[in-house]
């Protein structure tokens, strides 16, 4: 099959975002079904993953055709390499997405338990992340990149909050620990989503600069 390599190049940035867009949709719909405690949101999230499998798949394939055939070089080589690791990172966070939704419906057979403000907080900032990569990856904006990879370290520290109210949850309130134990994982899947959020930002520094910054090297 014949290359175009530039216009292949524009197809392959159109569908990133794309995929993008829907993982953002499926994080954001996780942390609602979680908040209202909605069963039918949190179903419709473990749908929604096999659209992004497939995307990503499809984005897979074209990044190997491409290496394979176009011969980049120098940008358009870092470009193909960062859509194809920014592709597979999108794709592990709709994953988290649908084990925080798997999650939530378990929650939803449970007595009702009032979430704590660390975890709502951490859904919040996980959503700002999300955004922010998503703008930085669509305008090559590498000081946003660089603002994302310090908003990963107050979600961590809300996530060691959410594991202090899960200790005392369960000292004082026993019937809650099943219940507690959910949040605590969800909190721990938010706090993942973090961290690979974070390795898209520093994959689009990467494509732009041409810097690995990867592991404080920079």
């Amino acid at each position: 099959m014949a290359v175009d390599l530039q216009n292949d190049l524009v197809g392959l940035r159109r569908d990133l975002l794309a995929l993008g867009a829907l993982v953002e949709r499926q994080v954001a719909r996780s942390f609602e079904a979680m908040v209202k405690s909605d069963d039918s949101i949190a179903q419709d999230v473990k749908k929604g993953d096999a659209e992004v499998d497939a995307l990503d798949l499809k984005i897979e394939e074209e990044c190997m055709r491409l290496l394979a055939l176009g011969s980049p070089m120098a940008g358009d080589l870092r470009t193909i390499l960062s859509t194809q690791r920014i592709s597979g990172q999108l794709e592990r966070i709709a994953d988290l997405a649908k084990g925080i939704s798997k999650r939530t419906i378990k929650l939803c057979k449970l007595s009702a338990i009032r979430l704590p403000n660390s975890i709502i907080e951490m859904s919040d900032g996980m959503r700002s992340m999300i955004s922010d990569a998503l703008e930085a990856l669509t305008n090559d904006d590498v000081e946003l990149c660089r603002r994302i990879r310090m908003a990963d370290d107050l979600v961590d520290t809300l996530n060691k909050e959410v594991l202090q109210w899960s200790r005392t949850e369960i000292t004082g309130n026993v019937h809650n620990t099943e219940a507690a134990i959910h949040l605590l994982t969800i909190a721990q899947r938010i706090e993942r989503m973090a961290d690979i959020t974070t390795l898209i930002a520093e994959d689009v520094i990467f494509r732009v600069e041409g810097n690995n910054v990867r592991h404080g090297m920079e």
